[in-house]
């Protein structure tokens, strides 16, 4: 979905600032992300990508300012309110943050277990929905650790899925993959949120799969977030900062951004 769409955001932060301890993460960040649309996050390591991820999330509060999940201030709100907004949120974990304990049938219909179904028939066959979904439907018996590294990643985002939630987040979901299996998780996270008309945030350190997974490109730098448009505009971009980490223009520290 275009960036322009009528409506309003479906997820917000306003004049957000976040810290931990003396070390100031952001700054003063406004950020409105609409219902449907695509987002790649990028930006150098340790500058707060994973940190906006879960600050969209509700799963950190900012130091300052106000987070907006279908336009309700989220930490204003009771936690059976914020639980009945993060029921219709998915997450996928930079590290899987697998059951290395349960099948991967167990993996996907846990949060399902924990969402209030408790009727066996229906799990498993949710479960087993979403396993297909991802190509591991006969990879349904085996334990996380009896498959490949690509497939976890696959086994993590049916576990996402499964409650069919309308805003999905992704923490780096090609992460120590080769190109090749990461092109075709990227594929396979485009292609479920085309099927579903669902709301995506991914973070990612590969330029690559930045450009095919983002309809728009936000870059964390230096406690600011900057809009870089869709992969074709971020080229133009007039601050130094995204030459220097996109095009490889420079090698030196990231140096203060455009006025």
């Amino acid at each position: 979905m275009a960036r322009d769409s009528i409506g309003n955001p479906v997820l917000e932060l306003r004049n957000v600032d976040l810290c931990f301890g003396r070390h100031e993460v952001l700054k003063g960040i406004n950020l409105a992300i609409r219902k449907g649309e695509r987002i790649a996050v990028i930006g150098p390591s340790g500058q707060g990508k994973s940190s906006i991820l879960k600050l969209l999330a509700g799963l950190i509060a900012p130091t300052a300012g106000r987070v907006f999940i279908e336009g309700r201030d989220f930490h204003a709100l009771a936690p059976r309110e914020q639980q009945e907004l993060r029921l219709r949120m998915g997450m996928l974990f930079q590290k899987n943050a697998l059951f290395d304990s349960m099948r991967n049938l167990e993996n996907v219909s846990f949060p399902l277990r924990e969402a209030g179904l408790r009727d066996p028939d229906q799990l498993n066959s949710e479960a087993k929905f979403y396993l297909e979904a991802v190509g591991l439907g006969l990879a349904a018996e085996l334990f996380p650790d009896e498959i490949s590294g690509g497939m976890q990643k696959r086994l993590g985002i049916a576990r996402a899925l499964v409650l069919d939630p309308e805003i999905i987040f992704y923490d780096d979901p090609t992460a120590g993959l080769d190109p090749i299996t990461s092109r075709k998780i990227v594929e396979l996270i485009n292609d479920l949120q085309r099927k579903r008309g669902s709301t995506v945030i991914a973070v990612t350190n590969d330029m690559n799969r930045a450009r095919q997974l983002g309809e728009r490109i936000l870059m964390v730098v230096q406690t600011e977030v900057l809009d870089l448009g869709g992969p074709d505009e971020m080229r133009q971009h007039p601050d130094p900062r995204v030459h220097q980490f996109i095009l490889g223009q420079a090698h030196g520290p990231l140096t203060a951004g455009a006025t």
